[in-house]
């Protein structure tokens, strides 16, 4: 008989369970719990769209697009492609579900976004994020609020330390104009020396040779023109709102003037949490307004800024996860129990406690097994002559077992 291979998993992807899944749960909880603290809505999204969503949104030279989406052509011919993040969805929903309606719109959400690349520690083909944006605000306190929600988070995940808000301001269109054509002509300069990316970059998406790691971008993009001598007045006064804001809401930032978005719907405030507890890739949330990405998917000129920020990345910054506490283990010692076990823990479970049930193995060993559990009390059920009988033992706590199972 042929033996047959087990599948194994596609490389990029995992199975998360125990630890790693308490920790992935810790991630979501705290997300959730401050999201409805900051008054943002829950909103659910396809994990496909449209190809041309991505396209437009992320930019045709882009590397997710160009490299990384898993695109593929559905049987009725379409092209599509698996999120590799959240805001261009976003983005197409408010256009076509009418969500104009409810701006200015605080959003969140998060779940798998996909993307083919290199996997490495923290990272990927199939991974998690979660997400916050504000779309319909043009004002700087969405900035504010955004950067205090995703501080506030750290701090309740207790991963704040070692961890620094890197700030920018990219301006406003005039501003961005004005600096793409000095960095366009300082990058002209040197071509001779710039990497064949760059090269690339320089007619398409010069922004970006800023963000190389290619040694011999480097001497030349520390050299290029910085973004505040061209700065608007109001690109100016509309950063300075933002900072004081941040330091009004006690939320500790840095300046980073090189720190950008190549996109060119990108507008004032760009921002990444980053740390070295990570290796190279140390961005653990980062975002920036976005104030022409919806005029780009063919709708109104609207604001909008967001953040984003992978669950991994953040689950692997915890200290630790436990285990979730046993209330109440409930132990059969006596197969003519088994019912009277079934009905007890779903008692204890309609009144809130979280029960388990130990009925099987030896029935002389069944306490010592409960007992690994690490219950806060323990309800023994057997037989004593012809009637059943119930022990009680608090372990720890109160007896609030005891308590639930008198009343009934």
């Amino acid at each position: 008989m042929a033996r047959i291979e087990t599948p194994r998993p596609i490389r990029g992807t995992q199975d998360i369970f125990g630890e790693d899944q308490r920790r992935f749960g810790r991630v979501v909880d705290a997300f959730e719990r401050v999201r409805r603290l900051y008054c943002f809505s829950r909103v659910e999204l396809p994990v496909f769209e449209s190809t041309a969503v991505f396209a437009r949104s992320l930019g045709e030279t882009t590397d997710v697009v160009s490299k990384e989406m898993y695109s593929f052509e559905d049987r009725g011919g379409d092209s599509l492609t698996l999120r590799p993040e959240f805001t261009a969805g976003i983005a197409r929903a408010y256009l076509t579900d009418g969500w104009q309606q409810y701006a200015p719109l605080k959003i969140a959400t998060h779940g798998p976004v996909f993307r083919y690349e290199r996997p490495q520690k923290g990272r990927y083909r199939q991974f998690h994020q979660i997400d916050a944006e504000v779309i319909g605000a043009a004002e700087p306190g969405a900035d504010v609020e955004l950067l205090a929600f995703a501080d506030q988070l750290l701090h309740e995940l207790g991963i704040v330390e070692g961890v620094t808000l890197q700030l920018n301001t990219l301006g406003d269109a005039e501003t961005r104009d004005a600096w793409r054509a000095a960095l366009v002509a300082h990058f002209e300069a040197h071509r001779d020396v710039l990497s064949e990316d760059s090269l690339a970059r320089l007619d398409k998406n010069p922004l970006r040779i800023l963000d190389s790691k290619d040694p011999r971008d480097r001497p030349v993009a520390d050299a290029a023109p910085g973004i505040d001598d061209y700065l608007t007045p109001q690109a100016r006064d509309f950063f300075a709102a933002v900072t004081a804001g941040l330091d009004a809401a006690g939320v500790a930032w840095t300046r980073n003037d090189r720190l950008v978005r190549g996109l060119d719907y990108y507008r004032h405030t760009a921002f990444e949490f980053v740390t070295d507890r990570l290796g190279a890739q140390g961005t653990v949330l980062a975002g920036g307004r976005y104030d022409g990405l919806i005029g780009s998917l063919g709708g109104p000129e609207t604001p909008g800024v967001g953040w984003a920020a992978g669950i991994e990345r953040l689950a692997m910054l915890l200290d630790g996860a436990p285990a979730p506490q046993l209330d109440v283990a409930v132990v059969v010692e006596d197969e003519r129990a088994f019912g009277e076990g079934v009905a007890t823990v779903a008692r204890l479970r309609k009144a809130g406690l979280v029960a388990d049930l130990v009925a099987t193995g030896s029935p002389r060993k069944r306490y010592d097994k409960a007992l690994k559990l690490e219950p806060a009390e323990t309800v023994s059920l057997r037989f004593e002559g012809d009637a059943s009988a119930t022990a009680f033992r608090t372990l720890r706590g109160e007896p609030r077992a005891e308590q639930v199972l008198r009343q009934a």
